[in-house]
């Protein structure tokens, strides 16, 4: 029987691969039973930071906790965690149930335990009617379950995901990002879990912990980083299309840049205006843009304009994409209420100014 959900602290982690810095000194507090979610773009250290808390990797500095008890010398296997890996690592001439059961095996459970924990954890993922077939005879999908399953056999107080989903297609990625999100509120275990898909971050989180250059950019809930990213780095990563981040000058109550003179009221100054796509009116409105694309994606489209010298996306109805084309002039405006101002130089969101 499993105690209460066990939390993770990390401190001052730091880790390097001869003289390539990965990770750069990160604190993290990772509540017990939250689903935090590791993201960042490739080589941005998110993959080393999860392997440290499994102990696959050492650290160069800096503490790991779980439950309060530190581990960062302590044995993979004296942890507490299990791990499930983008490439599946199922055992290709074992079958379903022998592949759950396997760290069972290892621990040299009864066989009775065994099957009986296998058959445990096939009925919570919907396995029950493969656990004689073996993973050549699975689709993607179901590999990918008894992959979970495995991790799930060791009733483990952290469960760690390494982009576990990358190799599907998207329909199925879609709808195992749905069952993994009702797994965890089910188990209500602790898990970290490491992608570089934004719709998988901001779906499946709890927290987010945005990773670039090896540091944490921002740690916040799924709605915080997407509406009030804390930089430049995490404005430009999170959103489909990406916040339009523009260039311009404050004064007398107006931002300028080039093609675009529209009240705001903030201090003056050189700085960088974030507006989400869904912040550009099309349609109606002061402002003049030549249609440089269209991307229409089924009820909704991405239409992409040029303000004499300055772009910007946005985003229109499935039925206002499919009339548009390249060359349209358009009309449209901004709503400013939800816009984000970030110093140019630092590249921080400015404090207490957004609009």
């Amino acid at each position: 029987m499993q105690g209460a959900a066990q939390g993770i602290t990390l401190q001052g982690i730091e880790k390097s691969f001869g003289a390539t810095r990965i990770l750069t000194g990160i604190d993290l507090d990772i509540a017990p039973g939250e689903l935090m979610v590791l993201v960042g773009r490739s080589g941005c250290g998110k993959s080393t930071l999860l392997r440290a808390i499994a102990g696959l990797t050492s650290i160069d500095r800096g503490s790991i906790a779980i439950g309060g008890r530190p581990v960062h010398d302590v044995e993979p296997s004296g942890r507490g965690v299990s791990m499930v890996f983008q490439s599946y690592a199922l055992f290709p001439h074992m079958t379903v149930e022998d592949n759950i059961a396997f760290p069972l095996m290892v621990r040299k459970r009864p066989r009775s335990e065994q099957r009986q924990r296998a058959r445990e954890v096939a009925a919570t993922l919907g396995l029950e009617d493969l656990l004689q077939r073996r993973p050549a005879e699975l689709s993607g999908g179901q590999r990918q379950r008894v992959a979970i399953g495995r991790a799930l056999a060791r009733a483990p107080d952290i469960y760690l995901f390494d982009e576990p989903l990358s190799n599907l297609d998207a329909a199925l990625r879609g709808r195992m990002r749905v069952e993994l999100k009702e797994l965890h509120r089910r188990l209500g275990r602790t898990m970290v879990y490491v992608t570089h898909d934004q719709i998988e971050a901001m779906t499946l989180a709890d927290r987010i912990a945005v990773l670039d250059a090896g540091a944490v950019q921002q740690l916040g809930t799924p709605e915080e980083v997407y509406r009030r990213p804390r930089n430049l780095f995490v404005a430009g990563f999170f959103g489909t299309p990406k916040m339009n981040l523009l260039r311009g000058e404050l004064a007398d109550g107006r931002f300028r840049c080039p093609g675009l003179d529209v009240p705001l009221e903030a201090d003056p100054g050189p700085v960088v205006l974030g507006l989400r796509p869904e912040h550009v009116q099309v349609g109606d409105g002061p402002l003049s843009g030549r249609v440089e694309a269209v991307e229409p994606v089924g009820d909704r489209g991405h239409v992409y304009l040029d303000l004499a010298g300055t772009q910007l996306s946005a985003t229109v109805s499935g039925s206002e994409a499919f009339g548009l084309k390249a060359g349209d002039t358009l009309r449209c405006a901004l709503d400013l209420a939800g816009c984000q101002l970030f110093d140019p130089d630092s590249g921080l969101r400015r404090a207490g100014e957004d609009a």
